[in-house]
């Protein structure tokens, strides 16, 4: 207590450390920890169904309810007539969103996927209002009583939210369609007004185990082949409960991932400023060790009240830290709210609280251990001499004498030599601190401004409108005539189809020449050529335990071929479960086959102008029209406030502990040559040049941090987010490191830290002469 007492800054600086790093560690665990049941917990608290497998009513067989109801592990069916609307628009944040939409009747009874709503607008009238997912909320913009309008083939339904709804299999704009629900009423007077192909019907299973969900959707594509081939056209599609998982806490776990690799970084930067604490309680308290050794106490019982001083600073900082951290939950919770249309409650978790504690307060009392260990060899008449040894001689660097330069330049450069272990830690923490502030830009940088390399990680090819065409088009006629419409740069053919690869269920794009897409997602070897060859996706290469080289045989509707592998590609989407062939080599199982869909290139025309303009021309060959670049901004726009909010946090705490470490350091240097600083004004030299050489020697230490930490943040910021993307589907991570933002972050560090150690140094104009010669 008497040296807490003794140094109250300083133990104060450590609490905060301590505090900051227990704040971030705890919130990062309590989020993996609880993301590994949250899902699970809200499928069965909503009775979502495990596996929902939806169609056009036309294309609905007995055979697909006896599959379900007579397949191994389902314990519960349900089928429910609804209203589906394959390519619906509707505005979604600060852009207009094109999406599958599944509308129900709200006033049915169902077993499987019952109404549950958050918020409620009991003011308006029953025939013009809309019930829509949480995410709605969250992520989207809207309040209770706004307006809201879906476009679907071209005629406007327009509505009021009167209540936001939890659902985990359709609630977010990631999992490619999304249930709304209308009063009885309403949904009769849309059911008359849209056309036969809009009546659709949803069937539903509970299983016993929800991890065998994928298998069982694999297993009815598998048995009802010709009902999913995926073409654009095509009426029946299905999702799985784990797929949907996967999805929705991809980037939450992404978040928490950081900010517990950023609590690392605070923890260590933590044990390094406890180590420079002891090193330095021991050499100012030398002549006590001494005393204390002389009149009897031990060794041990010196350790034990260093070790016990730190252990209370940092078991009690812990525990607050811990305690602070439920203050930020909520803030974290809205964040996982707009990634997954979700309440996030927090709840006390009392085991990771202390997996938290005793992670900061083991790696403490290791460090104190370590670092006042080298008590027990201090002889007391060492100690009594202040440290001084019988050869206690350093070599003098840069002599004044006989070294040219200013000889303020040369008094700093000396003081950085003097604190050699002082500014390897300044620089280790600068180092660290730089590297995750270029990190969280580098992430931020690719989501929310130039969102190029972050897009093609899905998979998506970056064209600007997307047509899908009816399926008795002539595909190859309708290419030459849009390639002749004005502001076209250029039009391909890009499907996605659902085929089986050695038994598992892939996705597959089509087109006719991959040379002509702008987006390659084959990180080794390349795409197909030829009617034989095929690409896969590592993640599906590891499934199948074949890679460049290998045979794999295909099977789409009912005919089965045999493909060379020729390279390996990666992708967010779909998790990963990709493949790419070429048109002539899909010709080859099914012979018919020609491409519905069209990704235009367009070049001084806005998109919306240019639908406009095929609309007009071409509307009886069009089932509907996308716009890419408006689709993009609208499932991005979540990522995009969930980095922002990381990055801002990472750079709040970088400012904190830069400040902080370099106060403490400064504080503790004036402290220690304070009789030399008071002779060197007695001399002639004025605070603001002391207060200059101190910022100067600090400088060199700060310069060569925040360049090292830059340069590792520029090689080494994809290379790790490739890792933390791994089970994701990304195996080579190409993000656009952004030169001139990491030069203005680093500017921005070597600033900071200048004017802090010009603040902290004007404790040195308290320092007199008059008052060195009355102590």
């Amino acid at each position: 207590m008497a040296n807490i007492r003794k140094n109250k800054s300083a133990a104060v600086s450590l609490f905060l450390f301590i505090m900051v790093a227990a704040l971030l560690l705890n919130t990062g665990l309590m989020v993996i920890n609880g993301m590994n049941t949250f899902f699970d917990h809200k499928v069965e608290e909503l009775r979502d169904p495990h596996v929902a497998i939806m169609m056009n009513q036309a294309s609905y067989q007995s055979e697909f309810d006896e599959f379900l109801i007579n397949y191994s592990g389902v314990k519960e069916t349900e089928s429910e007539e609804m209203i589906t609307m394959n390519i619906a628009k509707f505005h979604f944040g600060d852009s207009e969103l094109t999406t599958s939409v599944n509308i129900f009747n709200a006033e049915k009874a169902r077993s499987i996927g019952p109404l549950h709503l958050i918020e409620t607008l009991g003011t308006t009238s029953p025939d013009d209002i809309i019930y829509v997912p949480y995410s709605f909320h969250a992520n989207g913009g809207y309040e209770l009583g706004d307006n809201f309008t879906i476009t679907y083939l071209e005629k406007d339904y327009s509505y009021i939210i009167a209540g936001f709804l939890e659902t985990t299999i359709m609630g977010t704009t990631s999992n490619g369609v999304m249930k709304f629900m209308l009063p009885e009423s309403s949904y009769k007077k849309l059911a008359d007004t849209v056309d036969n192909r809009s009546y659709g019907l949803i069937l539903s299973a509970i299983m016993e185990d929800s991890t065998q969900s994928s298998e069982l959707l694999n297993d009815f594509t598998k048995e009802f082949p010709q009902s999913m081939e995926g073409e654009t056209a095509s009426e029946m599609w299905g999702l799985d409960i784990e797929t949907v998982k996967s999805v929705n806490i991809l980037t939450v776990n992404l978040v928490a991932t950081i900010l517990v690799a950023f609590s690392a970084i605070i923890v260590l930067v933590s044990l390094i400023v406890i180590r420079y604490r002891i090193s330095n309680s021991i050499e100012d308290g030398m002549e006590n060790i001494g005393t204390l050794k002389a009149i009897g106490y031990t060794s041990k019982q010196i350790l034990s009240s260093i070790l016990l001083q730190f252990l209370l600073i940092g078991l009690i900082a812990g525990i607050l830290g811990i305690a602070l951290s439920y203050g930020l939950m909520p803030y974290i919770g809205g964040i996982i709210s707009s990634l997954s249309g979700l309440i996030w409650n927090t709840n006390l978790d009392i085991s990771t609280n202390l997996v938290s504690v005793f992670l900061v307060v083991i790696c403490i009392v290791i460090v104190t251990f370590l670092s006042a260990f080298r008590v027990q060899r201090i002889l007391p008449v060492w100690a009594l001499r202040g440290g001084i040894q019988t050869h206690s001689f350093k070599k003098n660097y840069f002599p004044l004498e006989n070294t040219k330069g200013s000889v303020h330049f040369l008094l700093a450069i000396k003081s950085m030599v003097a604190n050699a272990r002082q500014n390897v830690m300044i620089l280790f923490i600068i180092l660290s601190l730089t590297f995750a502030s270029v990190f969280s830009m580098v992430l931020y940088y690719n989501i929310a401004s130039d969102k190029t390399a972050f897009v093609n990680l899905f998979g998506a090819e970056p064209a600007n409108v997307m047509l899908a065409i009816k399926s008795d088009s002539n595909t190859q006629e309708f290419m030459s005539e849009i390639k002749q419409m004005d502001h076209v740069r250029e039009v391909n053919i890009f499907d996605l189809i659902t085929a089986k690869l050695d038994g598992q269920t892939v996705y597959t794009h089509v087109t006719e020449n991959y040379n002509e897409l702008k987006n390659n997602i084959v990180y080794e070897g390349r795409q197909p050529k030829h009617e034989n060859e095929i690409s896969i996706s590592w993640v599906v290469s590891s499934r199948i335990h074949k890679g460049i080289g290998d045979m794999v045989e295909v099977e789409y509707g009912s005919e089965t071929k045999k493909y060379l592998v020729t390279g390996l590609s990666q992708s967010l989407g779909n998790l990963g479960q990709v493949a790419s062939l070429t048109m002539e080599g899909v010709q080859q199982l099914h012979s018919g086959y020609k491409g519905t869909s069209l990704y235009i290139y367009l070049d001084g025309i806005s998109n919306k102008d240019f639908i406009k303009n095929l609309q007009s021309k071409y509307g009886n060959h069009l089932v509907d029209t996308l716009d890419l670049d408006e689709t993009i901004v609208s499932q991005t726009g979540m990522y995009t406030a969930a980095v922002f909010a990381v990055m801002l946090m990472i750079l709040f705490i970088t400012v904190l502990v830069v400040v902080m470490t370099l106060y403490l350091v400064i504080k503790t240097m004036i402290i220690k040559r304070k009789k030399e600083l008071g002779v060197m004004k007695a001399i002639g030299y004025s605070t603001f040049q002391l207060m200059n050489q101190i910022s100067i020697s600090f400088l060199p230490v700060i310069l060569t941090g925040v360049a090292i930490g830059g340069v590792l943040g520029y090689y080494f910021t994809n290379p790790m987010l490739s890792i933390l993307l791994s089970s994701a589907g990304v195996k080579r991570l190409n993000f656009i490191i952004h030169l001139p933002g990491i030069m203005l972050l680093s500017g921005g560090l070597i600033l900071l830290s200048y004017v802090v150690s010009m603040v902290v140094s004007r404790r040195i104009k308290d320092i007199s002469v008059y008052g060195l010669i009355t102590e």
